[in-house]
């Protein structure tokens, strides 16, 4: 059975309400979700109007309700008409939306949020409204602050899933916006024109200088350059591109002009084609069943048969002995029982504690942008690493320098800095780094000239300098020439960051699996996975291979969580279950992810596996809390207690709901907020013994 893309209920194939889109089927538990998922722009700027209503007038009911007693009035309005006044348009118009779900809800003959809410508000608003209008409630309590703060606070954590969303289609919106507007066109006669990037077609020739991103899938016809493909493969060594070589849309041509015949625009360009694996990712996330819905189908039934039962029960008996209130009293049980299973704590049981859980993230450098990935988070049982930038550093270091004949190692330093000062590519910044640390003053160069593919040259002090770079068992080597005569060599490589194999360990423990994706080369994949101990390796892996692997990986069981860094990363951070981006990532990656690590810390994945545990865990715990209360209360609502009380008891039952509400709310907050604690304790028993804990 498949699942409605923006709540996560079941659905039935057989349902009415589905949308097309690229070919795939979604179906909808109902027209609220359907037309989020179709229009998210549109419904999030309703939404937002309709929270905006809910909340500047439930803050005066709540205060009304609490601060003045039921015989307050200012000429003929009396506190509770007051109350009703306030209370109308966020049941009308802020709920309207819930009504609406439970109508199609009920006709796909499902249970879930909107059909417990529209059940429990709607019976609170009018049986306080009949009480209200009858203008003799004596002892009557009335339930508008109940029907209305349930309608605000579950619009309010409908508002925060919509902008996750938002935020997602951002960062897909960003990978367009990287292409330059205008381009070069090279004519017949070899002449240039500027135009418009969406008037390029298939087999024009266009010109792409240094430093310019390139606009379009093709293929090189005419210089050299080195490219930085960054933004696919997450590498920061530049390729070289000669006549005949590809070339991809967004990547960056560095440090040579580049004649490019033009292959794939528009949308089978391939920053087109990650921009819409994104949009289908954050459509299509299989999302987890919520808690909330999942009790709801079955509460639902639940509550309305208790209601219904004793509401016919007592208007049968009662008319059997001829009593002249048989109509009020089984009202008044249909209502009791309603209200007092009314769902304010079961509402309360997740924003709460996801706020005290984002919360106490936050002060540890970690930013839960979709509070909704700490349900999925408690179930991961695989986790995938990007490499650079996410295990390792994102730019190389030297890890050694040797010198040959009379030179010296800092001899050797000093040249290359001299020359690589005047570049920016990642292997220059890291010879530049490790001269400044020791205080090496770059000597004027001359006649500096990049070699793309081969390295840089230039004079220095009357020499001809000349770097050259190879690759050697997966680090870089470059070899520095002084007049044609090798002096030395430098070689680099990726550092791990700090606490990594402490990391790998501690999921080891856990039971979670490990893999590495990266667009590197195989032999330095494997390297990091040895180093590590991480179980699988997949290497040279473009964007959307990452993705594919985490969908392989969650079709055998598993969930998913991502970790990267680079827009590369971005189509498989939304597609797995719960995507961490590193906070040094680029600002796709940052957008496509459900959580953050702001300090680039990796033991703050652990705390993130202890946040989702013990969240979830106390979410279950609040909604026992709200279910205890609730269900003790039913059989009273229903008049279990009506034959030592007598009918009486009726007229104290709407004071018992608000008590009921008021105990099971009060128990789910003060329950939450032992949640620091408990992450405290164990976040200390799992670093014990690591120095330095974040």
């Amino acid at each position: 059975m498949p699942t409605d893309p923006v709540c996560g209920m079941f659905v039935p194939e057989e349902g009415s309400l589905h949308s097309i889109v690229d070919g795939q089927t979604y179906y909808f538990c109902s027209k609220t979700c359907q037309e989020r998922f179709e229009s998210p722009e549109t419904e999030s700027a309703i939404l937002k109007r309709r929270l905006a209503v809910a909340w500047a007038l439930s803050i005066p009911i709540i205060v009304l309700t609490y601060s003045l007693s039921s015989n307050f009035s200012i000429g003929f309005l009396t506190r509770n008409v007051i109350l009703l006044i306030l209370a109308l348009p966020v049941q009308l118009y802020s709920g309207f939306g819930f009504y609406r779900g439970a109508y199609h809800a009920i006709r796909g003959r499902m249970g879930n949020m909107d059909v417990l809410v529209s059940l429990g508000t709607v019976t609170a608003f009018v049986y306080s409204t009949y009480v209200t209008l009858k203008f003799s409630s004596h002892g009557q309590e009335v339930f508008f602050d109940a029907s209305a703060f349930i309608i605000t606070l579950i619009l309010t954590g409908a508002y925060t899933e919509g902008l996750t969303k938002a935020r997602a289609n951002r960062a897909a919106g960003r990978l367009v916006s990287l292409l330059p507007q205008t381009v070069l066109l090279i004519d017949e006669g070899g002449n240039t024109t500027v135009r418009q990037t969406d008037e390029i077609r298939k087999g024009d020739r266009i010109l792409v200088k240094a430093g310019e991103i390139i606009p379009a899938d093709g293929t090189v016809r005419g210089g050299k350059s080195e490219v930085d493909e960054s933004m696919l493969t997450g590498e920061q060594e530049p390729v070289l591109k000669v006549e005949g070589s590809p070339v991809t849309s967004g990547t960056l041509n560095l440090n040579g002009a580049l004649t490019v015949e033009v292959g794939r625009i528009g949308k089978d360009s391939t920053v087109n084609q990650i921009y819409e694996l994104i949009q289908r990712a954050v459509s299509g996330r299989a999302k987890v069943q919520k808690i909330a819905d999942v009790f709801s189908s079955v509460f639902v039934p639940i509550v309305l048969a208790a209601a219904t039962a004793s509401s016919l029960f007592w208007y049968f008996y009662l008319r059997s002995i001829g009593s002249t209130i048989p109509v009020e009293i089984s009202i008044l049980a249909f209502v009791s029982v309603v209200v007092i299973a009314c769902p304010c704590a079961i509402g309360l049981a997740g924003p709460i504690t996801l706020l005290i859980s984002s919360s106490h993230a936050s002060r540890n450098g970690i930013v839960i942008k979709n509070p909704s990935s700490l349900d999925r988070l408690s179930k991961v049982s695989r986790v995938i690493f990007d490499k650079t930038g996410t295990l390792t550093e994102p730019v190389p270091i030297i890890s050694d320098i040797t010198a040959h004949g009379n030179h010296t190692r800092d001899e050797v330093l000093l040249l290359a800095y001299s020359v690589e000062s005047y570049s920016n590519h990642p292997i220059a910044r890291a010879i530049c780094q490790e001269a400044r640390k020791k205080n090496l003053a770059a000597r004027k160069g001359e006649g500096i000239e990049e070699l793309p593919g081969t390295g840089i040259m230039g004079r220095v002090d009357g020499r001809e300098v000349r770097i050259k770079r190879s690759t050697k068992g997966g680090s870089s080597t470059i070899s520095v020439m002084s007049d044609g005569e090798e002096i030395g060599t430098i070689a680099m490589s990726y550092k791990l960051r700090d606490n990594a194999p402490w990391v790998i360990s501690k999921f080891r423990e856990m039971g979670i699996r490990t893999a590495i994706v990266t667009g590197d080369s195989k032999s330095e994949g494997k390297r990091i996975a040895e180093m590590l101990r991480i179980d699988d390796v997949f290497s040279e892996a473009m964007p959307e291979d990452k993705s594919k692997i985490v969908i392989d990986y969650q079709e055998k069981g598993d969930y998913v969580m991502f970790v990267g860094d680079g827009i590369n990363d971005s189509i498989a951070l939304e597609t797995a279950d719960v995507g961490i981006a590193m906070g040094s990532g680029s600002d796709v990656a940052r957008e496509s992810g459900d959580i953050i690590l702001l300090s680039n810390d990796l033991r703050q994945l652990v705390m993130v596996r202890i946040l989702g545990l013990k969240t979830v865990s106390k979410i279950k715990q609040n909604i026992a809390w709200a279910v205890g209360y609730n269900s003790v209360l039913i059989p009273v609502a229903g008049g279990v207690l009506v034959p030592s009380l007598g009918f009486s008891i009726y007229t104290i039952l709407p004071m018992l709901s608000a008590l009921a509400m008021g105990l099971s709310s009060t128990s789910v907050v003060l329950n939450s907020l032992t949640l620091n604690g408990i992450i405290d304790r164990a976040w200390k028993g799992a670093s014990s013994g690591l120095p330095g804990n974040p």
